[in-house]
């Protein structure tokens, strides 16, 4: 099974037409030096947004604002620490001065495999920086230019997971962080008057780094090889045996972001495959 990280391709993206979605409009997406971030803030450019792509790689966010750059897109890199509130407060006044906030797509995002005995506190308290606490700050600092924009319309699009729906071994703080996002995604919508949607997007697993970096220590975990985690672990409840691309996932948050999506104010997309939906089903039999 082929599970390197694919080409993005212009042909891939999906490309909608949206009166919103003009270089004057700003689209802020974190963990943009790699995987669904790197895809999202490609696909965000490519769809006219001025795009600031937030990342503590400095050397992979430039590459990302040259992939962008290339596919004719608009797209400023700002090296960012999630992490620390300054560099926030740091992304979001430089995206002010390039155009109005209108979009914002919370990404980053890391994994580490471990039972709720073992797992470190000092990784559990950065995970919940990084997946939780930096997404709402990033929300709570961006709804303000949201609402002083050209008819205060706008959306923010949360990373979730098939872990947000269930929670599956040795993988507490992921499942904590992603139960959350739904929670704060639920939240914004709720004070969002319809003007401001919120909406979460959960896959299973998609072609990236962090999936490829978390497969040796599922397998050390679990006391089986990488190829049965691929096979049994992360493929074996979904229908359909292919995990989806960075890029798919992007298109997600595009039409998310779009006005096709008027009417999803705090809503999922859940793409996993049949994963969630068949989660007990596969169990049973």
């Amino acid at each position: 099974m082929d599970i390197r990280e694919p080409e993005i391709k212009r042909k891939d993206i999906l490309i909608l037409e949206d009166d919103h979605f003009n270089t004057h409009n700003v689209c802020i997406v974190t963990g943009s030096g790699t995987g669904i971030g790197r895809a999202t803030a490609i696909a965000a450019a490519a769809n006219n947004l001025m795009t600031v792509g937030l990342d503590f790689n400095e050397t992979e966010g430039h590459k990302t604002q040259k992939m962008a750059r290339k596919m004719g897109g608009q797209m400023i890199f700002v090296k960012t620490d999630l992490c620390q509130d300054a560099h926030i407060e740091n992304a979001v006044s430089e995206a002010a001065k390039l155009g109005s906030i209108k979009f914002v797509a919370n990404i980053a995002g890391i994994q580490h495999i471990d039972s709720i005995a073992d797992f470190p506190m000092e990784k559990y308290d950065y995970m919940q920086k990084l997946m939780l606490r930096a997404p709402f700050y990033l929300s709570k600092l961006s709804i303000p230019h949201i609402k002083k924009s050209t008819n205060g319309l706008g959306a923010i699009g949360n990373m979730a997971s098939v872990h947000a729906h269930i929670s599956t071994l040795n993988k507490p703080v992921y499942n904590i962080t992603k139960f959350g996002l739904r929670a704060l995604t639920q939240s914004i919508a709720a004070e969002g008057e319809g003007k401001i949607r919120s909406f979460t997007v959960s896959t299973g697993f998609v072609k990236t780094a962090l999936t490829l970096n978390q497969i040796p220590a599922q397998a050390k975990q679990r006391g089986i090889t990488p190829e049965e985690v691929v096979r049994d672990v992360m493929m074996g409840y979904s229908r359909i045996k292919e995990m989806m691309s960075p890029i798919e996932v992007a298109n997600l948050f595009i039409f998310g972001f779009s006005r096709f999506a008027k009417y999803l104010i705090g809503g999922d997309l859940l793409f996993d495959g049949g994963m969630v939906r068949t989660y007990a089903q596969k169990k049973i039999e």
